[in-house]
């Protein structure tokens, strides 16, 4: 309940203070890929239950789909985490919440098996120690031969392992010092 709270509560505050830069950002979506700026896109929720995400769209309609080049812009949108702001709203709706394990596309937390899938017990976050931790999972994944294959044996795996451990130990002076190393990792640890 306290946590529920909090989420609606940090969500609107964040919304009134920063809806410039989440208008801006998506202005800057809008004409940079010449579509409404909004990626929708179906994620494993709570419970496994499936529900939309909402990003800002950082890849040009353009550009094909085997080949998905981010756009400058788009890139910037990234590097400061701004295409995640619309996931506020999914914040709001009560489909995440600001700390949990990033909610994943159908065939990754969904196929947990054992004590792994106590992970679906808790709501999707906007952060987690695993996207800390991974703020820089394009670059790694960019840099291997075989990115799937490094995803699905070393990087899933390990994003398991710390969303269990956040699992076990949540708290919400837990939560506020995620919600604080993100800010620091995002926005002045380039």
């Amino acid at each position: 309940m306290i946590k529920r709270l909090f989420d609606i509560i940090f969500s609107l505050f964040t919304l009134f203070l920063f809806f410039w830069v989440v208008l801006i950002s998506w202005l800057l979506a809008v004409i940079d890929t010449r579509t409404n700026g909004i990626f929708i896109q179906e994620r494993i929720g709570q419970y496994g239950k499936k529900f939309k995400i909402y990003k800002l769209r950082t890849i040009p309609i353009s550009s094909p789909p085997e080949e998905a080049l981010i756009s400058k812009i788009g890139q910037l949108l990234r590097n400061y985490k701004l295409d995640e702001l619309p996931q506020l709203f999914n914040i709001l709706k009560g489909d995440m919440s600001v700390v949990g394990p990033r909610p994943d596309v159908p065939g990754y937390y969904d196929l947990l098996e054992g004590v792994n899938r106590k992970i679906l017990e808790l709501k999707p976050g906007l952060t987690s120690l695993a996207s800390i931790k991974y703020n820089k999972e394009e670059l790694l994944l960019q840099q291997q031969e075989l990115p799937l294959v490094y995803n699905d044996s070393v990087i899933f795996p390990d994003k398991v392992r710390l969303n269990l451990a956040y699992y076990y130990n949540q708290s919400f002076g837990g939560d506020i010092l995620i919600i604080l190393k993100t800010v620091w990792f995002t926005f002045f640890k380039k």
